[in-house]
């Protein structure tokens, strides 16, 4: 299975290191930028995700996720911004390299945008 969609609203996610285009070694050892199949630019992004809880609940652990973007976010999404993403897709991976296994989940999406204020909190009372 690839490019699972996800839905992320239930977390807050920060910018920890800004868009930057993604990129990878050539044949030569250079580096050269990463493009999709159409030839546009591909952009990376490392944002940190911790779940949204009620007033008064801790949250658990976040975890920080790279996530590989279509689109040039554009120059303002610097560190500690908070933020959405654009039709988030996760894609399952192994990879075995000299015996060794290495898994986890490609992280995805179109773009990002400023999150919007808060939700307000669900009320706790009996209905």
């Amino acid at each position: 299975m690839r490019d699972i969609p996800v839905n992320l609203g239930g977390y807050k996610l920060t910018v920890v290191e800004p868009p930057a285009p993604k990129m990878r070694e050539d044949a030569n050892g250079a580096q050269v930028p990463v493009t999709d199949r159409d030839g546009a630019t591909q952009f990376t992004v490392s944002l940190f995700a911790k779940l949204r809880v009620k007033p008064g609940e801790r949250a658990p652990k976040g975890e920080e996720i790279k996530v590989t973007l279509g689109t040039d976010p554009g120059p303002d999404f610097g560190e500690d911004v908070r933020v959405e993403l654009l039709d988030a897709r996760v894609s399952p991976y192994q990879i075995e390299t000299a015996g060794r296994v290495n898994a986890g989940l490609a992280w995805r999406a179109m773009g990002i945008k400023h999150a919007g204020p808060a939700p307000a909190p669900r009320p706790s009372g009996d209905k």
